[in-house]
């Protein structure tokens, strides 16, 4: 049976993984400054990461949300611990989509509303609520069009208040760094309006943090950086190191009551071994700082590529602009430099998502081989 052919290949074969380098099947190395799209937090196969999900697999794997599980519990607090966010409570899933399309589903319920803003640029996931509320209409189906979405740029209040004050608006969503649009970022004062709005039209506040949470950005959510308080926080990605673990952070505002959410195998043993173990590697290993420290480094080595127009992102969720098309740039990386690295829906941006264990000797490599192809 062949594969359902919607992925284009690049011609690696990774069969190992260890911190920030992946390696062929015939052993040769790449510098992994991708992460998979940002999935890799902790570095490929932690010493405590595998030793832990092997521990919690040899005593039970799997069993069904109808029956009590301490380790949900710990994963709660530990987030709670980490991130600051207290008094939220946790909704556990098993990805980044499920957790914007849960929050998308709550906020209906909430407001008993239906219609969403969202941002051009924006990505939120591939399932129906959350490609609806993405602003690649290639990616759109005729089914996901019936969701009633509509888009607005970045930075526009005028347009935002407009759209809230006809009352039909159960959500705003948001990323405070766009991921696959391009690494664009709200103005503070944009983010601050939106909360304001939501509060005064009676909308939910929704940020999207799939990509940029967990640390990548040098805060623990990059909506950190201001001071507001979202009725919704969606994570994903880094969330598991590779392991598929997705979550929601649900404000007390929002009652809960039996049957309004569900899934089969989000929170189970091993997605909360591996999502406890992350966050206790980024506390020990103090990988948030570590986060912005290289991000500076990375922006100021940066600062000396003279094609780069335009250098995007925070901490390590970062983007290098070029006045031409990257992919054929990445190309080289890749089999000419044994670097991997991403592209995204801008099509002149090389994006940047390292394990959040990257250090100056490998974005020294990085920049070399950079100058070099250039």
């Amino acid at each position: 049976m062949k594969l359902f052919d919607v992925y284009p290949l690049y011609d690696v074969n990774p069969t190992k993984a260890k911190n920030v380098f992946v390696y062929d099947k015939d052993g040769k190395e790449y510098l992994d400054l991708y992460g998979g799209h940002a999935v890799i937090s902790i570095g490929h196969s932690h010493p405590d990461y595998i030793k832990n999900i092997s521990s919690q697999l040899n005593k039970i794997g799997f069993y069904s949300n109808s029956v009590i599980n301490p380790l949900q519990k710990e994963l709660a607090n530990s987030i709670e611990s980490l991130s600051g966010c207290y008094n939220y409570r946790l909704f556990i899933c098993n990805s980044g989509a499920e957790s914007n399309e849960n929050a998308l589903k709550l906020a209906s319920m909430h407001t008993g509303k239906k219609r969403v803003i969202a941002f051009k640029n924006s990505f939120h996931g591939r399932t129906s609520a959350a490609i609806a509320a993405t602003d690649f209409r290639s990616f759109h189906s005729p089914l996901d069009q019936q969701q009633k979405v509509t888009f607005i740029s970045l930075n526009d209040i005028y347009a935002l208040e407009n759209e809230l004050k006809i009352g039909d608006v159960c959500a705003v969503l948001f990323e405070s760094i766009q991921g696959y649009g391009g690494l664009d970022e709200p103005s503070e004062e944009f983010i601050l309006s939106i909360e304001k709005m939501c509060k005064k039209y009676e909308a939910c506040l929704i940020a999207d943090e799939v990509q940029s949470g967990f640390g990548r950005s040098g805060k623990f959510f990059a909506f950190q950086k201001y001071n507001i308080e979202p009725h919704f926080i969606c994570m994903g990605k880094g969330m598991g190191n590779g392991f598929p673990v997705g979550g929601v952070l649900i404000h007390p505002n929002i009652k809960a009551k039996y049957g309004m959410l569900g899934t089969t195998f989000g929170g189970n043993y091993l997605a909360c071994s591996a999502s406890i173990t992350v966050l206790d590697v980024i506390k020990r290993e103090k990988l948030q700082e570590n986060a912005k420290i290289m991000g500076d480094y990375f922006v100021k080595k940066a600062k000396s590529i003279s094609q780069v127009i335009r250098i995007k992102g925070r901490g390590l969720m970062l983007g290098l602009e070029f006045d031409f098309q990257v992919s054929d740039l990445r190309k080289k990386l890749i089999y000419d430099k044994k670097i991997f690295t991403g592209g995204s829906g801008n099509k002149n941006l090389l994006r940047i998502l390292p394990p959040l264990t990257i250090q100056k000797t490998h974005f020294d490599k990085f920049f070399k081989a950079l100058k070099e192809l250039l």
